[in-house]
């Protein structure tokens, strides 16, 4: 019978983790299993085929086969290795051909992804079809936006207020006063007076005819339970009503439901009427929350005892991703400054240089000016224009710039793809186990 081991042991021994050399090493061995099919099965004494898992030789063939046409992908490794392991445990495979199946397995665990295979996948995920937005074709009737403190009144043409709104539909519309909107009777929710259907238009009104608000963006909660107060944003510039800095304590108890949960470091919006009395002898009276921002920061232990500071400054640390991005300046690709400011200050923290762009701007030759001189490039894809996004894209590409996606506006989600482009990771998390190393 023909003794086939020794050439499958020269072909594993000159097989690299190339593709084109892994390539050529599979049709070598099928081609050996072809010519030999016949005397293995006529020699019961040796290899006995019906022993051997048929499964496992053809799961093993199939993820190798995978493997060459993704090279590094983890999900082919995978399984390639536990079909390597499972075939061991035959008694005569793992006798006869355990030493060359290992050095299959090290030679599948040390294939890499190459950068050919890294755009692919880039370039599909790109490309995967997306889900048809389901258009809203019902006409409402038109009124004019008069903003309140918290949430909006919706006025005719005769001054007259029609429905309140509340802040969950204002907030992201980011309807101002002025604005002329279509919007219907919603009989149906008992949380809703009407449902505003889409902004149509803008209408000037006069100062005299509806009330003048001030707000204080991304402001910071601080403090311990049942203590806790607001005199910053996330800038680190001072809460100041009037031109005098003021602290403004946080009731926690008119805040707390299923999805809201105010803590220390929770990001918030105020707001207040310029012309409240209540201004002058006791601020916090006329300061409202009018948003609490859904981010994915880590939460964070309150202080019990001072003895607990120290324990408290180390978990922190513990939760800061390991990176420093040395003053580098870093693009953030987001539209109508969505959400900018608190992108901004991640990129701070991280000693880095924050620098907006104009996702939603469509001409090339100015977004390929914003990016022209940065050294990293996050893109937000919840607030990026279709065509910008290629576009950002291809001139982080042509420029150098380290790139990656963020694919929601939350604070890990950003964090992450910031991670991933200082270090060379792949633009896109997706489903791959990736290792965020911590300080």
């Amino acid at each position: 019978m023909f003794d086939y081991r020794n050439n499958i042991k020269k072909i594993l021994n000159n097989t690299s983790a190339d593709d084109k050399s892994l390539q050529n090493s599979l049709n070598a061995i099928k081609a050996i299993i072809n010519m030999t099919g016949d005397e293995i099965k006529n020699a019961p004494r040796e290899l006995n085929p019906k022993s051997i898992d048929s499964k496992q030789v053809r799961n093993l063939l199939s993820a190798l086969t995978e493997l060459i046409t993704k090279p590094g992908d983890s999900n082919a490794k995978t399984r390639s290795i536990s079909a390597i392991h499972k075939l061991t445990f035959e008694p005569e495979v793992g006798k006869k051909y355990g030493d060359l199946l290992g050095r299959l397995d090290q030679a599948i665990q040390n294939s890499v992804e190459t950068k050919e295979a890294v755009n692919k996948k880039i370039f599909e995920d790109a490309v995967k079809p997306k889900k048809a937005v389901k258009r809203d074709y019902r006409k409402g009737w038109r009124y004019t936006v008069i903003r309140l403190v918290s949430g909006a009144d919706l006025i005719n043409d005769n001054g007259d207020t029609v429905y309140t709104v509340k802040e969950s539909q204002v907030h992201p519309l980011n309807l101002k006063t002025g604005d002329v909107v279509e919007a219907l009777e919603d009989k149906d929710s008992p949380n809703y007076e009407a449902e505003i259907l889409r902004v149509v238009g803008f209408r000037k009104l006069r100062k005299r005819d509806y009330d003048q608000i001030e707000d204080f963006k991304y402001a910071v909660v601080q403090g311990r339970a049942n203590n806790l107060a607001i005199t910053r944003n996330i800038h680190g510039e001072k809460l100041k009503i009037r031109g005098k800095a003021v602290v403004i304590p946080v009731d926690t108890s008119y805040y707390q439901g299923e999805n809201i949960h105010l803590e220390d470091g929770s990001i918030v919006d105020l707001a207040w009427y310029s012309g409240d009395v209540r201004l002058k002898k006791n601020p916090a009276d006329a300061v409202q929350i009018r948003w609490i921002y859904q981010t994915d920061q880590p939460k964070r232990k309150a202080n019990k005892s001072k003895k607990d500071k120290s324990k408290k400054q180390t978990a922190e640390q513990l939760t800061k991703l390991d990176m420093d991005l040395h003053y580098q300046r870093v693009g953030i690709a987001i539209g109508d400054n969505q959400n900018e400011a608190m992108l901004e200050s991640i990129v701070t923290r991280y000693n880095g240089i924050p620098i907006p762009i104009d996702a939603f701007e469509g001409k090339k030759k100015v977004i390929e000016n914003q990016i022209k001189d940065l050294d990293i490039v996050i893109l937000v894809t919840a607030f990026a224009a279709h065509d910008s996004t290629w576009n950002i894209r291809e001139f982080a590409s042509k420029y150098g710039a380290k790139f990656a996606v963020s694919s929601s506006k939350g604070y890990q989600s950003f964090e992450r793809a910031l991670y991933r482009a200082e270090n060379g990771l792949p633009a896109y998390e997706g489903n791959q186990q990736i290792d965020y190393k911590v300080k």
